[in-house]
């Protein structure tokens, strides 16, 4: 990804979280929001893949599954790294 994409990919992302944090502070439970998140994010996710004319097939899935794998894995890798960080400080 370009610098470029990165910041959007940023910038998307905390869009997102926003919006999650405001359906929260609507009384909405945090596991339907994050459900709802993942759901919409597998739509928008076989839509940027086969566009509007049908679904991904078995291997496409896997794919898919799999990026989510691991953009997770990196996720928690962060937040471990920072926790620790957080704590060395103290």
């Amino acid at each position: 990804m370009s610098d470029d994409q990165t910041q959007q990919h940023d910038d998307c992302m905390q869009r997102f979280i926003d919006l999650a944090n405001e359906m929260k502070d609507e009384a909405v439970p945090v596991n339907v929001v994050s459900w709802a998140l993942m759901t919409a994010s597998g739509i928008y996710s076989t839509y940027s893949v086969t566009g509007n004319s049908g679904g991904l097939n078995p291997s496409g899935i896997d794919k898919v599954a799999e990026a989510y794998k691991q953009n997770l894995t990196n996720i928690q890798a962060l937040k471990k790294a920072e926790d620790e960080r957080k704590k060395a400080a103290n």
